[in-house]
């Protein structure tokens, strides 16, 4: 299991010449016992936390509808029906998607018309997710982030519209990655709602090598200040730059950004209790990562980082850096984070604080025990199908969403 303490922020990765011997003694373990097929992970403070986990007991799954076509995210209307969204390039109505008074769930057959032009075969893009602004009742906006553009050529954006009946009216493209990319990897887009009503929006590094941007590999522009790939970037609800961005006054830097050096951040929660923001984010072989966001803080992507090459070496020779934010969960191998909640309902109250975080690659939910804000070790919950979204209901269930073909809206409910 990993190790972790409670802490009121975010803390740098420390340098080699600076971890003490506790640090060392994990790193030790780490290396030890945290091994990839034909290569040993990079050793560092963090343990790994691997695939041999305690299963969650307490629960069941109910179907609530199947026949989604990849869904990516969903967002609950107030009236209990909800809006999902499909990758390649379809918003889809559910009807009684919540427990509610026991009416069957029902998925309005004809797509939401007035969506923007979507590139729909940009490999992992397409429609990605939805949110609704927080003054929803009142203004009816819908927000999605989608790839734009084609394969040779493409980027992630920002849209709203508003929703009227069976149509979006109104579209606008709010925001856009600056700068276009090639292929159809890491596109990040998930989208969390601050309560001073600003937006953060997560967008990737741009791809795996051979993938290029100006002339070197474009996962090093996660580095790079001054393009938007592998950040974390925040907007007003018109998509401009927040005030008080921590790179505004910066020459050269995007006045959007937020945090950087991330990889691919594919889960991405505000924890109502304490204001924290978590992101879960996709390693290359190995050291998938949960980090706690805060502004102006550099992640360390691809210098700092847990994971090797699909290829088998390692990425980079440092697991920490002075002035590098440390993850709080490694996850090797990688389990392929998705979506991700904090559980606050009251039909688990022993959940009640907990994180939840989908994995593709392992098909199961990680449950994320906290103590507060501590975090004291993980549990699984198998769910049998690739994880693409989790969230927790306003019913208080937790609900996953199933990347297939024939993907599903399951609901989690007290055995």
């Amino acid at each position: 299991m990993h190790r972790n303490s409670p802490e009121p922020s975010p803390r740098p990765r420390t340098s080699a010449a600076r971890r003490s011997p506790r640090h060392a003694a994990l790193g030790a373990l780490a290396l030890g016992t945290a091994l990839l097929i034909g290569c040993s992970a990079p050793a560092g403070s963090i343990e790994p936390s691997g695939n041999d986990l305690p299963g969650a007991t307490g629960w069941r799954l109910d179907e609530v509808v199947r026949g989604l076509e990849h869904p990516w995210s969903i967002a609950w209307l107030p009236n209990g029906d909800a809006l999902i969204t499909e990758r390649p390039g379809r918003l889809r109505l559910l009807r009684n998607a919540l427990a509610g008074d026991g009416r069957a769930a029902e998925l309005v057959p004809e797509p939401i018309a007035g969506l923007p032009d979507i590139c729909g075969t940009c490999g992992q893009g397409g429609l990605l997710e939805v949110s609704l602004h927080p003054d929803f009742a009142r203004n009816r906006l819908v927000y999605l982030t989608f790839a734009e553009g084609t394969g040779r050529r493409n980027r992630v954006a920002l849209a709203r519209g508003r929703l009227d009946g069976g149509r979006l009216r109104d579209v606008e493209v709010i925001f856009h990655n600056a700068d276009w990319k090639s292929g159809g990897q890491h596109f990040g887009s998930r989208l969390v709602w601050l309560p001073d009503g600003t937006l953060l929006m997560s967008i990737g590094d741009g791809g795996n090598p051979p993938v290029s941007f100006d002339g070197d590999v474009i996962r090093k522009q996660a580095q790079n200040k001054g393009t938007h790939f592998g950040s974390v970037v925040r907007l007003t609800d018109a998509g401009n730059p927040a005030p008080g961005n921590p790179f505004a006054d910066e020459p050269g830097a995007r006045p959007e950004l937020y945090s950087y050096g991330h990889r691919n951040i594919q889960g991405m929660v505000l924890d109502p209790d304490f204001g924290r923001i978590y992101a879960n984010e996709h390693g290359s072989r190995g050291g998938d990562e949960l980090n706690l966001i805060a502004p102006g803080n550099n992640y360390g992507w691809p210098e700092v980082t847990y994971s090797n090459e699909y290829s088998g070496p390692r990425i980079s020779e440092l697991t920490q850096r002075a002035d590098v934010t440390d993850p709080l969960i490694v996850w090797t191998p990688s389990n392929a984070p998705s979506g991700l909640t904090v559980y606050t309902g009251d039909r688990f109250p022993a959940w009640r604080g907990d994180l939840f975080s989908g994995a593709l690659k392992f098909q199961q939910v990680r449950r994320i025990k906290r103590d507060g804000t501590r975090i004291l070790g993980e549990e699984e919950l198998d769910i049998g199908e690739r994880v693409r979204d989790v969230r927790m209901g306003p019913d208080g269930e937790l609900y996953v969403l199933t990347d297939a073909a024939e993907g599903a809206l399951l609901r989690i409910v007290p055995e």
